[in-house]
């Protein structure tokens, strides 16, 4: 399966990219998503993820089909083929 992730702000910086389309094994979570960008990528984009290090405190949110999963069982998540994960930075308003 296909599944296409949008990174904005700092993670463009980190991956070079505005996206990526990923191949995967049908029933892969968010998690091990995740964890293969960060070995693809590599330590700042693990820290950034997972707000270690530099990038501690920092409050991520995922999008998944554009509904908001970083209030479910974010890294749980099963993809589908098709899916599209964005991946935004934490936004404040005033």
């Amino acid at each position: 399966m296909k599944v296409k992730i949008k990174y904005f702000a700092h993670l463009r910086e980190i991956t070079g990219k505005r996206e990526d389309l990923v191949e995967l094994e049908e029933d892969t979570s968010v998690g091990k998503l995740l964890e293969a960008l960060s070995n693809k990528y590599g330590e700042k984009f693990r820290e950034y993820i997972y707000g270690l290090g530099e990038f501690e405190g920092v409050s991520l949110n995922f999008l998944l089909n554009g509904r908001n999963i970083s209030l479910d069982k974010m890294f749980e998540t099963k993809l589908q083929d098709g899916d599209v994960l964005s991946i935004l930075p934490p936004v404040a308003g005033g």
